[in-house]
């Protein structure tokens, strides 16, 4: 018998000889890299808040929310940020990767069809896959092809005996570019399938107040029509934890059977108190929002202009492609080194390695004059090499 720690050297061996090894860091430096794009977790208002409100008792939620973890503030939270996007009523849950992986488990089943982007979250692609149901990529936010998917299933089961799902990100984080929701809300229309929209990297910068891009894009009757959508606590919030919109039925039916919200210990109960706090600025963050996406627009733009091959993105996070794993770390390595925190993405995250460039509103004009000098100063070394 093969030893346990020999095959676990062997794979080490083969990530490290693959430029693939991850390690923890310890963040230092100007923040290009963290999903905290209103700044918040560093907020002097929150951090006031934070003061005021430390004595909360119990400070741990001490079980799960269906014996005895869920307080009253979690409550209200799921109250005012479903008025806040629109929604009939939603779920907070310890996680975004739980809110994914549960909402999909508990609504899919081995007899349903799901269609999903291909470059969906690792977490919405577990919650497939655990369960059980026969899942259909379709390529990156083409939905030409996913409706070649769906008419082939029409074809199939004419009598819509096996359920639809489709499911996509409005932002995708690794690449910064967005599906066309009217094209995809009109394809729900005509095929009656049940919508999934995960807008974690969409909520606090687009659309009005911040709420999300389903309201830059779409009309309220056509957000009313989504089924579910799931937003994070842990990006633009400031926080962390998941939270699910969706019918008053809906929730009742997550409550219900979404094993990863039944079996979880509940968020820490100051996190739904500054949760409501957390949006309350939101709300009021416009002159921020603008300014992220300015710097965005201008980053973008001397990026190409000096050379740099760039994804479609039109977002906030701007991901730079470069061609092996071993240049994307020497980037990422060389611009740490001088107090400019960028990461480098490789796979199997993704399919090309590159620095994923994520702004935030804290950021300057400067900021970002620096960062795009100090890149052309690493291409020049890397090239010299």
């Amino acid at each position: 018998m093969a030893d346990h720690w020999e095959e676990v050297q062997k794979k080490l061996d083969t990530i490290h000889e693959k430029q693939l090894f991850r390690e923890t860091k310890v963040y230092q430096g100007i923040d290009f890299c963290s999903n905290d794009y209103m700044g918040l977790t560093s907020n002097p208002r929150m951090l006031e808040y934070f003061q005021s409100r430390k004595n909360i008792d119990p400070f741990g939620s001490t079980a799960s929310r269906l014996v005895r973890g869920n307080r009253v503030s979690m409550d209200q939270f799921e109250s005012e940020f479903a008025r806040f996007v629109e929604g009939e009523a939603a779920l907070l849950v310890s996680t975004g990767f739980t809110a994914n992986f549960g909402l999909l488990d508990s609504i899919a089943a081995p007899d349903c069809f799901v269609f999903t982007d291909r470059l969906n979250h690792a977490s919405i692609l577990d919650g497939i896959r655990i369960s059980g149901a026969q899942k259909k990529y379709y390529n990156h936010l083409d939905l030409n092809h996913l409706r070649s998917l769906l008419e082939k299933v029409e074809s199939e089961d004419p009598g819509h005996k096996k359920k639809r799902i489709v499911v996509t990100e409005t932002l995708f984080s690794m690449d910064g570019d967005s599906p066309d929701l009217k094209t995809l809300l009109g394809l729900k229309k005509e095929f009656g399938f049940v919508l999934v929209l995960d807008e974690a990297h969409a909520l606090g910068i687009y659309g009005p107040s911040g709420k999300g891009l389903v309201f830059r894009d779409l009309s309220l009757s056509e957000i009313q029509s989504i089924d579910y959508r799931v937003y994070t606590l842990g990006k633009s919030l400031g926080l962390e934890g998941g939270i699910i919109v969706t019918k008053k039925i809906g929730r009742d039916h997550l409550v219900n059977v979404m094993r990863s919200f039944i079996f979880s210990t509940a968020p820490l109960p100051m996190i739904s108190e500054f949760a409501l706090f957390a949006l309350s600025l939101i709300r009021s963050m416009d002159k921020e929002r603008h300014t992220l996406l300015s710097l965005a627009r201008e980053l973008m733009n001397s990026l190409e202009q000096n050379g740099f091959v760039l994804t479609h993105s039109t977002s906030h996070i701007i991901p730079l492609l470069l061609t092996t794993e071993k240049e994307a770390l020497f980037y990422a390595n060389s611009l740490q080194g001088i107090g400019l925190d960028v990461r480098a993405i490789r796979p199997p995250t993704v399919s090309t390695p590159r620095l994923r460039i994520s702004l935030n509103a804290k950021l300057k004009l400067n900021d970002i004059q620096v960062l795009i000098e100090e890149l052309i100063r690493v291409r020049e070394k890397w090239n010299s090499l």
